[in-house]
């Protein structure tokens, strides 16, 4: 087990290599750079523009470019940013943590009301609040992130009930620390319900096919057959093997979360890395692209290396050589 997972750690060197390479030339296949944008103002003289190349190596050859970045990158220093004239790693780690929170808790709402609710569809086939979550599942499904996003957001607006943006309040030094605790919540809740649901229809309608197939299996009806009770088939038995393909499914859904963190933190007015991409994305900021890239890249290949070790303790039968 322990071979295995350092030789998995090891297996995401060449890979990270490989997406940093390829990152980073797509990038420049871009016309222009941060700095051409500025060529545009009349204040600014060219011989400016040539001295703050030089200083950024941005008149080099590419491949140079990459060389120098990489050697930086390898000790955790991935360059200056362009547009806030300091290091891309104290930008991302300003940030970072509002995002790993509204990920977290999204992560949270959509496992934990998403495989409960799935068990009790499948438990109750066919009835009434089987068929009312499954069309809650199928509106989750259907329905963009930054449309339901705006339709809370306008709820929000015309009840007061949730704010409309921000992680905290304006009063927010002078409230007790229960106060705090509570304020914080109370600003995650609209940006965790627009990331998590989509999250949350699909470990149900995931759950509850997968427990309703465990249920009709042979091992079930024997179980059944020998007298134990119907909380026993279902919890012991049944559910240790429907639950097995969603582990799988819960390291792939970080970077997808990730991903839709940046749309929902737009447009739910989150401070988090979602608009720090976009200003670096609009404005050409290099350096700040790939850090987040990168960072993105980390997340998937230790969101796979989660799901194969959750997998093994959740199915003891499974082991890796």
């Amino acid at each position: 087990m322990h071979k295995y997972i350092i030789r998995r750690i090891l297996y995401m060197i060449p890979i990270l290599f490989g997406i940093s390479v390829i990152s980073f030339f797509i990038i420049n296949l871009a016309p222009g750079d941060f700095l051409s944008q500025k060529l545009l103002d009349p204040q600014v003289s060219p011989e400016t523009i040539a001295r703050l190349k030089a200083s950024f190596g941005l008149d080099k050859p590419v491949i140079v470019q990459y060389f120098m970045w990489l050697k930086n990158a390898i000790h955790l220093d991935f360059g200056y940013s362009f547009a806030y004239r300091v290091p891309v790693f104290t930008l991302i780690a300003k940030r970072i943590g509002n995002t790993i929170i509204l990920m977290s808790s999204a992560m949270l709402f959509a496992w934990t009301f998403g495989i409960l609710i799935g068990i009790y569809s499948a438990v109750h086939e066919y009835s009434l609040m089987d068929k009312f979550f499954t069309f809650i599942a199928f509106f989750g499904l259907a329905i963009p992130n930054f449309f339901f996003g705006l339709l809370l957001l306008y709820m929000a607006t015309k009840t007061g009930w949730f704010p409309v943006g921000g992680v905290t309040s304006i009063n927010y030094d002078h409230l007790s620390f229960l106060g705090k605790i509570w304020d914080r919540i109370w600003h995650l809740i609209l940006p965790t319900i627009v990331l998590g649901t989509s999250d949350m229809a699909s470990v149900m309608r995931q759950m509850r096919g997968n427990l309703l197939e465990t249920l009709r299996s042979d091992y079930v009806r024997t179980a059944r057959a020998k007298g134990l009770s119907e909380r026993t088939v279902i919890y012991k038995h049944a559910l240790r093997n429907a639950i097995n393909p969603l582990v799988t499914l819960f390291g792939l859904s970080i970077p997808g979360l990730l991903s839709g963190a940046a749309l929902t933190e737009i447009v739910m007015n989150w401070p988090g890395m979602g608009q720090l991409i976009l200003e670096a994305v609009i404005s050409m900021d290099l350096y700040l692209v790939m850090g987040s890239l990168m960072l993105g890249s980390f997340l998937l290949l230790m969101g796979n290396l989660i799901a194969d070790i959750l997998l093994i303790l959740v199915d003891p039968r499974i082991r890796y050589e």
